[in-house]
């Protein structure tokens, strides 16, 4: 991740509470399951010493991930939101101007995203084409099959 990590309050400290449980729980877990191994004998040919020490460098790696993650992070409240234009946090309904279908997202920062839950992240090609607009204006979104294009209906928080 690269710049700056808008995200809720809620949202940093899941990420923080994610973090304590990799930190303590998580490594001992995998410590445990190394020693295990290791008691196994011969290290040279012991597939479960192998697996544990690569489960550790993912383990590591997920952490240095997450730190960063809460590093970049600057909390965003709902009070502080601008609904004249689209910007993080706001749920935009937009409609597909070729096919007419409506849908109402709301623009998160990429950790926050989650389609399901109608959250797509402000990086994403949609997220990127609707942010500074206007409620009325045409979003041009760039997509694999061509333009798509979304009218924005509303926005709010």
């Amino acid at each position: 991740m690269s710049g700056i990590n808008y995200v809720t309050k809620e949202t940093l400290d899941q990420m923080m509470n994610e973090l304590t449980l990799l930190k303590t729980k998580g490594r001992a877990e995998i410590a445990r399951a190394i020693s295990e191994a290791r008691e196994k004998g011969d290290l040279k040919e012991n597939a479960e010493y192998d697996a544990a020490k690569e489960a550790q460098g993912i383990h590591e790696a997920k952490i240095a991930t997450l730190e960063s993650a809460i590093a970049t992070s600057r909390i965003v409240s709902a009070d502080a939101i601008d609904t004249s234009k689209v910007s993080i946090l706001c749920k935009v309904t937009i409609t597909n101007t070729a096919n007419k279908k409506t849908v109402t997202y709301q623009l998160v920062s990429e950790t926050e995203a989650d389609l399901k839950a109608g959250k797509i992240s402000v990086t994403s090609p949609i997220g990127k084409g609707l942010l500074g607009k206007h409620v009325g204006d045409i979003a041009e979104v760039q997509a694999p099959n061509g333009v798509i294009k979304f009218k924005i209906d509303s926005i709010s928080v």
